[in-house]
């Protein structure tokens, strides 16, 4: 059995070696994709399509009245209807849509109150409500924690007119609102998803559609089976996207970013959200997913180096570099420093740990609610707490 031991670790750790080298390589590939695709930006002109923009709510974020303020402060030369839902009569958001309301008393802002249940998933049930006050041909759809520039809409509907084009999608860049934790959110959006999703789209390699942004015309919206289609879909926003392309349509990702607004107080509500959004990527693309630790290489370096000390710790520097120029790379295109250096080294080893428990979880936690995940891709809500 020695032997066999000897083996195995030596075996572990070359793989470790050989990850790293890969990783190392992957983020400056990936840092000089990103720099690239975001080259290709280009002006939109101000459009004329009467459009609806629909956000579900969930309880009070900390920015939630800047971020919903940017969706009107579009320019766009025609109806702009900006749809609010909750589920509860008693949601704190609502007294922020009444400041929203005040601040704009002539933008067309609708809310409906609907504790209505459509299936295990209480965003679809909440757009499945919103959706029957939706009065435009152009329909978009974005989380509550998005915030947008004033060009938005334009470069969305510039999108959505690209020939065989039936929906749009966007890629986004964190942003912490809400402390230390928050940080370590925006840093694992902005230095360890974005590059790697930039890197995906830019090489045709990954084909996401994602509730940063999914807009569509009524007809496409339609022709899938409307919101109710995905009221027990964990990853509602891929299945759309699926169902777009199904019809023989792509999902664009214009050269745009977005902002997604971080608020985890705590740790443990980043290890749920991180835990969760990793749990469905894993059911939605398993292999792709096990090859993404090429993307954490600075942790697997430290492993390597119980193996081979002085191979690990030049590995280990390497790896320390390369986050650094995909640090630099986006926070240049961002404008502003998303997070300080150390807390993207921290995130790295949080991440780690969250791609090896995400193999074994079958439940998560969305605001509230433990859904247990089914083996095809659905959901079922067990509890409330």
């Amino acid at each position: 059995m020695q032997p066999f031991l000897i083996l195995l670790v030596a075996a572990l750790g070359w793989l470790a070696i050989l990850l790293t080298a890969c990783g190392v390589g992957f983020l400056l590939v990936a840092a000089l994709a990103f720099r690239r695709f975001f080259a290709a930006a280009r002006p939109a002109p101000v459009r004329g399509e009467a459009v609806t923009l629909l956000k579900p709510l969930y309880g009070a974020e900390p920015r939630l009245f800047d971020n919903l303020a940017t969706f009107l402060a579009q320019s766009h030369d025609a109806p702009l209807q900006l749809v609010l839902g909750v589920q509860r009569a008693d949601d704190p958001a609502i007294a922020v849509i009444a400041d929203l309301k005040a601040a704009h008393p002539h933008a067309q802002i609708d809310l409906v109150i609907d504790a209505t249940s459509h299936g295990a998933s209480g965003k679809l049930s909440n757009l499945i409500n919103m959706d029957r006050v939706a009065c435009h041909p152009i329909v978009i759809l974005s989380d509550s924690d998005i915030a947008v520039a004033p060009d938005y809409v334009a470069q969305v509907l510039a999108a959505l007119d690209a020939p065989g084009v039936g929906a749009v999608t966007c890629l986004y860049r964190g942003r912490g609102d809400a402390g230390f934790w928050s940080l370590m959110a925006a840093a694992g959006v902005s230095y360890q998803f974005l590059p790697g999703a930039t890197f995906g789209v830019a090489k045709q390699l990954a084909t996401p559609c994602m509730g940063s942004t999914i807009a569509l015309r009524r007809e496409t919206l339609d022709a899938i089976g409307g919101f109710a289609r995905f009221a027990d879909v964990l990853a509602d926003d891929y299945a759309i996207g699926e169902s777009v392309r199904a019809l023989g349509l792509t999902v664009a990702v214009p050269p745009m970013l977005v902002t997604h607004a971080c608020d985890e107080a705590s740790f443990p509500a980043l290890w749920r959200h991180e835990l969760r959004w990793a749990a469905t990527v894993r059911d939605l693309t398993f292999w792709p997913y096990v090859g993404s630790i090429v993307g954490l290489p600075l942790p697997v370096a430290v492993l390597a180096a119980l193996y081979w000390p002085a191979a690990g710790l030049a590995l280990a520097l390497a790896a320390i570099f390369a986050r650094w120029v995909v640090v630099r790379t986006i926070d240049a295109a961002v404008g502003t420093r998303v997070a300080s250096f150390g807390i993207a080294l921290l995130h790295d080893f949080a991440a780690f740990a969250v791609y090896i428990a995400s193999f074994f979880v079958r439940s998560v936690d969305w605001r509230g609610a433990t859904l247990t995940m089914k083996q095809d891709g659905r959901i079922a809500a067990v509890t409330e707490h």
